[in-house]
């Protein structure tokens, strides 16, 4: 039997936040509505932040940013989804994608009916689901037990913390849920490991979904050194052993990482190791490269 390729999957689920995950669905984007991304909404900097404190609701920054990246046809919609204003008055640096996000969360019944309808306003495929649709925020504890709120601030922490958690806790998106049962092929990364990764991972029910599939499971690391310092101080080991921490099991079965990193502490996963940076921006990974890589990791799982 030929070993399978990307393109004989019927169901591909990716995890993350933000930049990492819209540039692993957009050169995955060929796949279609065979793609599934669960974004984190536990942002709290930027225009997204500024629209929470004022008017509450979840956190429409990763969103937005996925959807910008899965958008294949500019239109005069795109252009308005992408805009930011300018200036120096109330809505100077908000995101008109944000606004338009939060205008659909106060008019529709889900959060999720919001994104389908801009998913077709916007010609993507793929389909984009909240990790929850609870507002929510990430804390952390410290070294010294102090709790720390918030991504922004989480971020700024000098050392690792002893224990991530969400503030409420909230229930899972249920379609997240369903399809991470029903993948067959589960990607996470790259992305902020503290920020943009650990939180869906703190959600008990995908945990739990995570722990109980079948699915191989591929992370894919970052390229450029991490914003974070605590983060920026975990080796590729470190981060995959938190991760099976929180998930209850050992779940991933291989890697994709660019050359720096050093892979000689993972044993017993598939590596796939090459040069992976876009031209343009070298921490960020090149669309067509990754793919290639990620092909690469789908034959040698068989």
């Amino acid at each position: 039997m030929r070993n399978r390729t990307l393109a004989d999957l019927d169901r591909v689920v990716a995890l993350g936040g933000g930049h990492g995950l819209g540039r692993v669905l957009s050169s995955l984007s060929f796949l279609g509505s065979r793609l599934t991304g669960i974004v984190t909404t536990t942002d709290d900097g930027g225009s997204t932040g500024r629209i929470r404190r004022a008017e509450g609701g979840i956190a429409w920054g990763d969103m937005r940013n996925c959807l910008n990246q899965l958008i294949t046809e500019p239109s005069v919609a795109s252009a308005m989804f992408e805009y930011r204003f300018g200036g120096n008055g109330e809505l100077s640096g908000h995101n008109l994608g944000n606004l338009m996000l939060k205008a659909l969360d106060h008019l529709s019944v889900r959060p999720l009916e919001a994104i389908n309808l801009i998913r077709s306003m916007l010609k993507v495929e793929a389909h984009l689901i909240p990790m929850s649709e609870q507002p929510v925020d990430l804390l952390a504890i410290d070294e010294q037990g102090h709790e720390i709120f918030g991504e922004v601030n989480i971020d700024r922490l000098t050392a690792p913390p002893q224990q991530l958690l969400l503030s409420p806790p909230v229930p899972a998106t249920r379609e997240a849920v369903q399809a991470v049962g029903e993948a067959d092929l589960i990607l996470i990364g790259p992305g902020s490991f503290y920020t943009s990764l650990m939180p869906i991972l703190l959600l008990d029910e995908l945990a739990q979904a995570l722990r109980r599939t079948s699915a191989p499971m591929v992370y894919i690391g970052n390229l450029g050194r991490e914003l974070s310092q605590p983060a920026a101080g975990l080796t590729l080991a470190d981060k995959l052993a938190i991760i099976e921490r929180h998930v209850g099991k050992r779940v991933i079965d291989a890697v994709v990482v660019g050359p720096q990193v050093d892979v000689a502490t993972v044993s017993e996963r598939i590596v796939i190791q090459e040069g992976l940076e876009a031209s343009d921006i070298p921490y960020r990974h090149d669309r067509r490269l990754l793919r290639s890589a990620l092909e690469k990791a789908v034959q040698a799982l068989g």
